[in-house]
């Protein structure tokens, strides 16, 4: 295996990962918009651009969620 495959395999895994645990706290959602954005990186790297594009997307929906969550967890 490549440098780019073990790359991508970590970032699908901790997408899974993440995404698994996001009812145990919020900075596993702030987490899973991590692994969404190096999801993104790999795709464009392999040329995949398709998948970098829909892994961005998520990432800055996983962004607001955990930004929705922060924000209502705070107000009175």
């Amino acid at each position: 295996m490549d440098g780019l495959t073990l790359f991508g395999l970590f970032a699908v895994t901790a997408m899974l990962v993440c995404y698994a645990l996001e009812d145990r706290s919020r900075w596993f959602v702030l987490a899973f918009a991590g692994a969404c954005a190096l999801g993104s990186i790999y795709g464009f790297l392999q040329g995949a651009w398709p998948f970098g594009l829909v892994e961005a997307i998520w990432s800055l929906v996983a962004l607001r969620r955990w930004w929705g969550i922060d924000h209502y967890t705070k107000s009175p």
